[in-house]
């Protein structure tokens, strides 16, 4: 069986656990979009790892883990991310780890030119600066540079200076910053095509031929359905399409071929960063919430917002995304709390929206309309099984599952792997 999981709030749902969880009965984990700028966290005993580019399957041996073409790779971020696991005993092999051939490369004027545009913008979006959306750009405007690219010489030679006669221009007329040295970032980038050269492949023709041999293959998004930079809450949203719809794009594998779509929420709601946030927690709730939570950011370490469990977010999340089941993680996080409300729609000039808005107004000044109900206020993660769960926490899980209307098949209760219901 071939799944995709996603996440379908604003990202750090809890998908590194999920992943990691599911992986142990696949075959191939393929990443499929984002960048370093993503950040899945995964607890293995007293051990604790953070995932940015690598999917996190690789923790396990004889898994075979894919980063897709719908990436954008920083090799020198990749290359400290695999010999930080060497350090920790986890060789990463080239017959454990490919690398799409046409995958695009984050280079050291994406980053800069990622803060100096955030630094000049009066309503700022809260990127993470780790160059993803200039990488993006490039692609798009058909002057990227892609693994392949970086693996000719002669190839990676002219893109690069074309390239840098029109960047320089630009930092130092738009940004009076001085430009780019042409030697400096050649000899650091033929450095890191060495080291990756093993690794680098026609991921698209492996992953199908591997299929084609009744392999089950496991999509890894990155980011949330409303960091998607068609259905998210725009501008404040990354780059790549973080739903479903990118999994067949950035990795080359038919829709067709995708059997189930698992996504991944919190049992309250995140985000990082700047936009809208309809059901976020006043600060002294925030605070709490997000100690008991642990809720910073794997990649930059900013603390998140937090807020209720917002249904018409997930509801609007579900129809884009088709998804067959759910997740609901961190459920544990509100072990202590009297009352748990629920979001069940928005008000907005006096009007009840069941369903989410586009309009940035709108988004930003609905206020939401709850449901309340009883905690259940015990520690849950001894529990294995949904019917042992305390009433409250059960009817907690069921509201949600309606309000949403795709079924609950996995609720974590804690953050070890094992920590984990599956109905």
């Amino acid at each position: 069986m071939n799944i995709v999981v996603v996440g379908a709030q604003w990202g750090d749902e809890g998908k590194g656990k999920l992943i990691d969880i599911l992986s142990k009965d696949v075959d191939i984990t393929v990443r499929y979009q984002g960048g370093s700028n993503a950040g899945h966290t995964v607890r293995v005993g007293d051990e604790q790892y953070v995932f940015h580019l690598l999917p996190s399957a690789i923790l396990r041996k004889g898994k075979i883990c894919v980063i897709g073409n719908g990436v954008v790779v920083d090799p020198k971020a990749l290359l400290e991310e695999m010999d930080g696991l060497k350090r920790r005993g986890i060789a990463v092999t080239p017959k454990q780890l490919k690398i799409a051939v046409n995958s695009h490369v984050v280079m050291p004027y994406h980053r800069i030119l990622d803060g100096l545009r955030e630094k000049m913008r009066e309503h700022k979006i809260g990127t993470t600066g780790r160059g993803i959306g200039p990488c993006y750009a490039d692609k798009v405007t058909r002057c990227g540079i892609r693994m392949v690219d970086l693996l000719n010489p002669r190839v990676f030679r002219a893109k690069l200076q074309d390239n840098l006669r029109e960047k320089n221009e630009y930092f130092k007329k738009v940004f009076n910053q001085k430009g780019f040295h042409f030697d400096e970032i050649y000899s650091e980038y033929m450095t890191y095509a060495r080291r990756l050269r093993a690794y680098v492949c026609d991921t698209a023709l492996f992953v199908n031929e591997e299929i084609s041999k009744k392999k089950s293959v496991l999509f890894e998004g990155a980011q949330g359905a409303f960091l998607d930079i068609d259905f998210g809450t725009y501008p404040y949203v990354t780059s790549s399409n973080t739903t479903v719809g990118g999994a067949p794009s950035g990795s080359g594998v038919a829709v067709t071929s995708i059997d189930k779509v698992i996504a991944a929420v919190k049992a309250y709601t995140t985000r990082v960063g700047e936009g809208p946030f309809p059901t976020e927690f006043d600060p002294k709730m925030d605070e709490e919430i997000r100690a008991k939570g642990k809720e910073f950011g794997a990649t930059t370490g900013r603390a998140r917002r937090c807020g209720w469990f917002d249904s018409v977010l997930v509801r609007y999340a579900a129809v884009t995304g088709g998804f067959d089941e759910l997740a609901i993680m961190k459920l544990d996080v509100l072990d202590e709390l009297k009352t748990i409300k629920l979001c069940s729609a928005y008000k907005y000039k006096g009007k009840i929206l069941k369903d989410f808005s586009h309009d940035y107004e709108v988004i930003c000044r609905a206020k939401p309309v709850y449901i309340e109900m009883p905690g259940w206020q015990k520690p849950i993660n001894a529990v294995r099984e949904f019917r042992k769960l305390p009433p409250q926490a059960r009817a907690y899980v069921e509201r949600m599952e309606e309000l949403v209307g795709v079924p609950i098949k996995y609720i974590s209760i804690g953050s070890e792997r094992d920590e984990i219901i599956v109905r």
